[in-house]
């Protein structure tokens, strides 16, 4: 499933939402130009907390360093459009009701707490080599924001490509499954590792369930918008 659009406006424009996506597409410019080396040296390693580090890890950034300047990278331009499209359909309404400088902060704070929700799972429950993978992605941050929309708007529809149709559904639906995708993932590589393609999927879970849980205690604005 892949969502298009909602059909929830903002009261004012997503000055900041649109910046982060600037930002992401920038660096990964840059990453284009640059080495492959390079751009693993501002990567976060989960080694980086508790090693050894093996094999590319062995040159990393401080952990609480790479842990932002990971939140930037990105693999592939499937991965960083994919990224940007959802943080640009959910990110808005979540800027309009926190405000734009909150929204930064809480965005940043989502991202850390989805890395360390990622390293506690990859230290307890893989080894050494698994530890020494980089991890890249504004994903955690991201799942953060789909958490928060989830309680805020969860009745607002999301117009979805389902195979080639699109169909507007419910914002609790489409999340939902999303969420339970990714627990679904994220179990299966752990017991199979080879199966989860070297998506940090538990950083989705912590991500997620950060934003859902600390969303209203911070909106300084509650959406409450007639969907248009």
């Amino acid at each position: 499933m892949l969502p298009l659009r909602d059909f929830i406006p903002t009261r004012r424009p997503a000055v900041m939402t649109a910046s982060l996506i600037l930002a992401n597409l920038a660096v990964f410019v840059w990453e284009l130009g640059t080495t492959e080396i390079r751009v693993d040296h501002y990567a976060y390693y989960p080694c980086a907390v508790e090693g050894p580090c093996t094999g590319i890890a062995v040159d990393h950034l401080p952990a609480y360093e790479g842990a932002l300047s990971a939140m930037f990278l990105h693999a592939s331009w499937v991965h960083v459009l994919g990224n940007m499209l959802f943080l640009w359909i959910f990110g808005n309404n979540i800027e309009d009701a926190l405000g734009r400088f909150r929204f930064l902060l809480w965005y940043i704070a989502a991202g850390l707490v989805a890395t360390g929700a990622q390293t506690i799972v990859t230290l307890r429950y893989a080894g050494p080599e698994a530890a020494s993978v980089p991890n890249i992605g504004a994903s955690g941050a991201i799942a953060a924001v789909l958490g928060a929309y989830l309680v805020l708007l969860p009745t607002a529809r999301v117009l979805t490509l389902v195979g080639i149709f699109p169909i507007p559904v419910p914002a609790f639906l489409f999340l939902g499954v999303w969420f339970v995708l990714q627990l679904w993932a994220g179990g299966m590589g752990i017991t199979h590792p080879e199966s989860g393609g070297g998506v940090a999927f538990f950083a989705h879970v912590g991500g997620f369930l950060f934003g859902a849980a600390t969303i209203r205690t911070l909106v300084r604005n509650p959406p409450g918008l007639v969907p248009r």
